[in-house]
């Protein structure tokens, strides 16, 4: 049956969903989060689907992840991936057009131009003549492409039948869409989603590139706060992928052509390189002859090269200073294992310690009593899969410097070198995080972004639970001896923000 077709069954707009209590999280016997009821199956296509049934609510999450995102790009093609989340939602042959076959001839038409204005910016010098006249003409057939789009179909269809919280998000190591929908309505998503990963047009590509490359000024060249993470995460990851941005490189996000992201999509966004799950009021068997009926027939894809690339032994501190005028920032961070290692729950339980909350060490020392920062905080970043950075950030409060806050923070790292904190601290912090995590799952949505995320990067959906038994082993000491470990100056990188003329040293 034609996509059109089934999507005309849908076209009705849902009364009010009736209410009622989800089923609460449980805790183990051992006091940790306990793992939900999930089946797991995997197609022929080697797409892996998670339903997680919660009766109650009418509703259920959608969650789809591709473990494929910044760290898997090409030289010269950073971007590409959170070029692809945006591009996903402009639709297919069949969503988001009033006549592909017209459209198609424009579409290809402005990829040839793309190209010329290419090897126009490309010459030496410039031919500034030719790249007017040519960006005129693509204006031209932008405009009359658009007569052929149906904007944000996609969305209206599924708005129409009484979705919420439709979005995506890109990591350095995946690209996840999801949305809410009524559990009466959980076969559209089946048939929209497999309609965009199997006939997907790119539609509107350089205008959304363009819309993409302002994104990335707003949240990295104009935003004191992001252009000092992504300075301190390149002088960290001076050959790891890690160090680039997610969002990419302005020149490579520029020169990406809608070829280029269509043929990295049919490669590596396929079926077998996708997870989905999906938690709620379904019937799982009902799920399952849905899955295979629209999502099994895709072909695969490639599987993503593995990241060769390691980042080289760090053998000094590395110091950044990036001048901008705002106030001043300081990030200090060192370099940690990947999320599975041996030693990652106590470092997950050491950002607690250090800056989870008032009573937290480095957060009550800077903030509460010495009151000098405005804020403290720290988090293991840029992703899970590979050797990250234990980052703390804080920024000084006047007439206090950045200078005096890296001194106490470091006076707080070789407090706890010297002396392990008490079980009773631990507890407290076990007790924090195993709460936040259960506030979490109570929701469809942040169940079935666990379960997703588990599968995808880690290849089982039980090991984000697991981890959170792996905190109940984590003992006063174990904390002392990562501490020692890795809180090494060799191990350290640091970024500061300074403002125009002033000296670090003195900056508040």
């Amino acid at each position: 049956m034609k996509v059109g077709l089934l999507l005309s069954c849908f076209l009705v707009c849902l009364n009010g969903c009736a209410s009622s209590g989800l089923p609460a999280v449980a805790k183990s016997e051992t006091g940790s989060v306990a793992s939900p009821e999930v089946l797991e199956h995997t197609l022929e296509n080697g797409l892996r689907l998670f339903i997680l049934p919660r009766p109650g609510v009418p509703i259920a999450s959608f969650v789809l992840q591709y473990a494929i995102g910044g760290v898997n790009e090409e030289q010269g093609h950073t971007g590409i991936a959170h070029l692809l989340e945006h591009l996903f939602f402009k639709g297919s042959t069949s969503v988001g057009t009033l006549d592909y076959t017209r459209e198609a001839h424009l579409l290809e038409e402005m990829d040839r131009l793309n190209h010329s204005i290419l090897l126009a910016e490309d010459a030496s010098p410039p031919d500034s003549t030719a790249i007017i006249s040519l960006r005129g003409r693509m204006k031209i057939l932008q405009d009359e492409a658009s007569e052929f789009v149906t904007s944000n179909e996609f969305d209206e269809i599924l708005s129409e039948n009484g979705a919420r919280g439709l979005n995506a998000t890109t990591t350095s190591e995946s690209t996840t869409y999801f949305v809410e929908i009524p559990s009466n309505r959980a076969e559209l998503w089946f048939v929209l989603e497999a309609d965009r990963m199997q006939n997907p047009v790119f539609r509107e590509f350089y205008t959304e590139r363009d819309v993409v490359a302002e994104e990335r000024r707003l949240r990295l060249e104009n935003n004191p706060g992001g252009l000092l993470y992504q300075a301190h995460l390149a002088a960290a990851f001076e050959e790891h992928p890690y160090g680039a941005p997610v969002v990419g490189f302005m020149e490579d996000v520029q020169r990406l052509s809608r070829p280029d992201v269509t043929s990295y999509f049919r490669r590596f966004y396929g079926p077998n390189n996708a997870v989905v799950a999906i938690a709620g009021d379904v019937d799982p068997d009902q799920i399952l002859a849905w899955a295979r009926e629209y999502l099994g027939p895709i072909p695969r894809g490639e599987d993503p090269p593995p990241v060769r690339i390691r980042e080289p032994e760090q053998r000094g501190e590395r110091r950044v200073e990036i001048v901008y005028d705002a106030e001043p920032a300081i990030r200090i961070g060192w370099k940690v294992p990947p999320s599975q290692a041996k030693d990652a729950p106590a470092l997950h339980m050491l950002t607690s310690l250090l800056t989870g909350g008032r009573s937290s060490r480095i957060y009550r020392r800077l903030v509460m009593e010495d009151r000098i920062a405005s804020g403290v905080s720290s988090s293991i970043e840029p992703g899970e899969l590979y050797p990250g950075l234990f980052s703390i950030q804080a920024s000084p409060l006047h007439p206090h410097t950045v200078q005096e806050l890296e001194e106490a923070i470091y006076e707080e790292i070789e407090r706890l070198k010297e002396s392990p904190p008490e079980e009773s601290e631990l507890q407290r912090v076990r007790n924090q995080l195993e709460a936040a995590e259960v506030r979490r799952l109570r929701s469809n949505f942040g169940l079935a972004l666990q379960v997703a995320g588990s599968a995808s990067q880690f290849g089982d959906w039980r090991s984000t639970f697991d981890f959170y038994a792996r905190l109940q082993e984590v003992s006063p000491q174990d904390i002392q001896r990562v501490v020692t470990t890795y809180f090494r100056k060799d191990f350290r990188t640091v970024a500061i923000l300074v403002k125009p003329s002033e000296d670090p040293g003195m900056v508040h």
